[in-house]
């Protein structure tokens, strides 16, 4: 098969708008295609072989000269491109441009989005806890923009204080280091053992993992916390 041109988006996109009782012309004052139905506004569409910077910018500029205007694409290929897809349609959702997808298997086109306003809807769950971890965060020992697996949470920083607690004392009840460390959470995040630092020795007794005893080495001689009543062990 011969490699896809926009153009080739065209003759499916202009049957879809004729269908619905438009008019429909090509390349009219910088826009792709334009449908016009009597007593209305005209229709915009901007064609691509895929989402760029570039479509949305054009399909932007397009908004201050139609009141409806959408982008077409092809259908995406596998979860990778669907995944990309959904994230574009929502990126598009919030520009207030609708959206139309090309499957050239069988020349259909359907309609993702409209271009309607866009009511944006806070995420409660999610805006408590980005403020959580904002609070629980010990100081700032990250780098913006760092990878996920070398960002320091507040989790790992608590699990650390009760790692540094343990190395000190030895073996305690979870309850004696939440009250020692001020980690309410303490028996939790020793219990979860996400790290593999904590080992359970007998009801409600945590002591350290070989691993643990490591990690907790490195916390207590970096100073890291200076919350944490402990001696700084060789």
């Amino acid at each position: 098969m011969s490699k896809r041109a926009e153009t080739d988006l065209y003759p499916p996109i202009k049957s879809y708008w004729e269908t619905r009782g438009y008019t429909v012309k090509s390349e009219i004052a910088s826009a792709d295609v334009v449908a016009i139905k009597a007593g209305q506004d005209a229709i915009v569409t901007e064609l691509k072989l895929g989402f760029s910077l570039a479509l949305l910018h054009q399909a932007i500029a397009r908004q201050s000269a139609a009141a409806q205007v959408y982008v077409a694409v092809p259908k995406w290929s596998g979860r990778t491109g669907w995944r990309a897809f959904k994230a574009n349609l929502g990126l598009c959702r919030r520009l207030e441009l609708g959206v139309l997808v090309v499957d050239f298997a069988d020349g259909s086109v359907r309609e993702y989005a409209e271009p309607k306003p866009f009511q944006r809807r806070k995420n409660t769950k999610r805006a408590k806890r980005l403020h959580s971890e904002f609070d629980r965060r010990i100081g700032d020992p990250n780098l913006g923009g760092a990878q996920a697996g070398q960002v320091m949470t507040s989790h790992r920083q608590r699990a650390m204080i009760c790692a540094a607690h343990l190395l000190a004392r030895g073996a305690c009840k979870g309850s004696e280091v939440a009250k020692h460390t001020r980690i309410n959470d303490a028996t939790r995040i020793m219990h979860a053992n996400q790290q593999g630092w904590f080992v359970r020795v007998a009801r409600g007794v945590f002591d350290l993992t070989p691993l643990g005893q490591d990690a907790a080495k490195q916390t207590a001689h970096a100073g890291l916390f200076p919350i944490v009543p402990i001696e700084i062990l060789d």
